[in-house]
């Protein structure tokens, strides 16, 4: 029997830092880096990936965005 696979949105933020743009993930206090921001992206996805392997998904916490005058 095929083991389900769950979906989850994540949210990043990608900084650049020399040659490299690093990918952080907002929920989870993972991060990756790329010479590209998609290549950063998908190093991303494949770490929160090996992370979760194997474990069920713990409570993610909710996200806002949000405007402050400056």
């Amino acid at each position: 029997m095929a083991a389900t696979v769950t979906r989850k949105h994540f949210t990043a933020v990608i900084t650049h830092e020399g040659d490299w743009y690093v990918a952080q993930c907002v929920e989870v206090n993972v991060a990756s880096q790329g010479r590209t921001p998609a290549e950063a992206i998908d190093a991303l996805r494949e770490a929160l990936e090996l992370r979760f392997e194997g474990e069920d998904l713990p409570e993610l916490p909710q996200v806002e965005r949000f405007e402050v005058a400056v």
